[in-house]
């Protein structure tokens, strides 16, 4: 008996989520490979994957506890990431909230982003980026 361990193929592994809906139906309709490749549709690679929309502020909301399909990487300094971590031991400890680190960007994120719509150049992300 063999302790290897079987992984899926890169296929499987970088798949594109966003599709995988339309493209077994079609797969299982499908007769022969070149009709696959005809019901998949074929749109240009862009940057942005999904329309732009404007949201007003009582649209925003952060996500939540909820599947994402949309990741960023971003780098932190050992000092953000022990700010973070206290921000999140302090709510769990202080206030009963027991959050990961994730749902704090996501909140942190829609907070920015709503004094961003609110109050454009005099908004606090406007006024740090630029030093002030």
């Amino acid at each position: 008996m063999s302790r290897r361990v079987s992984l899926p193929g890169a296929d499987e592994l970088f798949r594109n989520t966003a599709t995988l809906s339309a493209v077994p139906s079609a797969r299982e309709n499908a007769e022969s490979p070149t009709e696959v490749v005809s019901a998949v549709p074929t749109a240009k690679k862009t940057v942005r994957q999904t329309p732009r929309r404007r949201v007003n502020s009582f649209d925003r909301s952060p996500s939540g506890r909820e599947r994402h399909d949309e990741k960023i990487t971003v780098y932190l300094s050992p000092e953000e990431l022990y700010d973070l971590e206290q921000a999140r031991l302090a709510l769990r400890g202080d206030l009963g909230l027991a959050v990961d680190r994730g749902r704090i960007v996501r909140e942190s994120l829609s907070i920015i982003i709503a004094d961003l719509e609110a109050k454009g150049d005099q908004s606090i992300l406007a006024r740090r980026l630029r030093g002030k």
